[in-house]
């Protein structure tokens, strides 16, 4: 691991196979947008008789239909309620009507405790379509805000150093292919386990981008300071590899003191909070990845113009032009 900036090449290549799964899992079965985005009613029903195993998620979803709501998505869930756990599920169904709300409430409850005894309707939430699509737009508003924000502040952070732009383009570069890594893992755990896209997952998206930033500015910094005591006939790739190897402890060590937390979070935090945890806990590891072995290795390739070579418009032999 003493230079690795040559291996450069094979660091991308692993980005790239972590990405593929899921960006096949976006393709085939895209996201599984929550309430925030997507519209409708969400209900959270107690079953207080009842445990979690004698819940039929069919037979629930079956009362639902036959009392005008089609299509419904069950999902077991757990509550706590007066020290007690208890058995309940999600539901969400199409939006209520304004009038008649009350009247289907009532009608939904009444045909659930025939069969499963005493139940309570915890919440319910409605969205209606014009709050989701403004839901949907503020969140890629977000994104790109904080896109455009990060590139001009190490922009200018960087001004110091040569091309102080590229510092910001490939922390940019380096905080997509993280954003990239959560919502493919997202798609793959709305299938495995209905992980739904909500305002809970986009601060957990916003949350990952400051932790890659965060550790890509360690980095680069380093990098600015050994450029700036740069020594006779020392390469930038060899710069650059230098500060890789003097910032990793710190990195590795930094991240890890979050990842405890998170790991203790996803252990005993409950169900409301695990899937934003374990978003958390795979855009940190992600970003901690991209911040040394993307970041960095794309200024030593744009440093070099690789790509000339890629394209075969400049020979082995000749010299790097920055």
């Amino acid at each position: 691991m003493k230079n690795i900036v040559r291996l450069r090449y094979w660091w991308f290549i692993i980005s790239l196979l972590i990405i593929v799964p899921g960006a096949i899992s976006l393709g085939l079965y895209g996201l599984r947008l929550g309430i925030d985005f997507s519209g409708g009613a969400l209900w959270d029903i107690q079953f207080i008789e009842r445990q979690q195993d004698q819940l039929n998620t069919e037979t629930i979803g079956q009362v639902f239909v036959a009392n005008g709501f089609p299509d419904p998505r069950v999902q077991i869930s757990q509550s706590t309620v007066d020290g007690k756990q208890v058995a309940g599920v999600l539901v969400r169904t199409k939006r209520l009507s304004g009038t008649d709300s009350a009247v289907e409430q009532d009608r939904i409850l009444t045909a659930l405790q025939k069969d499963n005894g005493q139940v309570r309707l915890a919440s319910l939430q409605s969205v209606g379509e014009t709050v989701s699509a403004e839901s949907t737009r503020s969140a890629v508003v977000a994104v790109i805000g904080a896109c455009v924000a990060i590139l001009i502040y190490l922009t200018i952070a960087f001004r110091r150093a040569p091309h102080p732009l590229r510092y910001g383009v490939c922390a940019i570069i380096a905080m997509v292919h993280d954003v990239l890594v959560v919502i493919g893992a997202a798609s793959i755990l709305g299938v495995l386990t209905n992980l739904e896209i909500d305002a809970l997952f986009l601060t957990a998206v916003l949350t990952v981008i400051s932790f890659s930033v965060h550790d890509t500015i360690v980095v680069f910094d380093r990098i600015r300071e050994n450029l700036l005591a740069r020594r006779s006939g020392e390469s930038f790739d060899d710069i650059v590899n230098h500060s890789i190897v003097q910032t990793m402890p710190r990195s590795i060590n930094t991240q890890l003191t979050t990842l405890f937390t998170l790991v203790a979070l996803l252990m005993f935090g409950g169900s409301t909070v695990y899937h934003f945890v374990l978003i958390l806990m795979i855009g940190l590891l992600s970003g901690t990845y991209s911040s040394i072995f993307n970041a960095a290795q794309l200024l030593v390739v744009w440093e070099n113009r690789e790509w000339e070579r890629w394209f075969g418009k400049k020979n082995d032999s000749e010299p790097a032009t920055a």
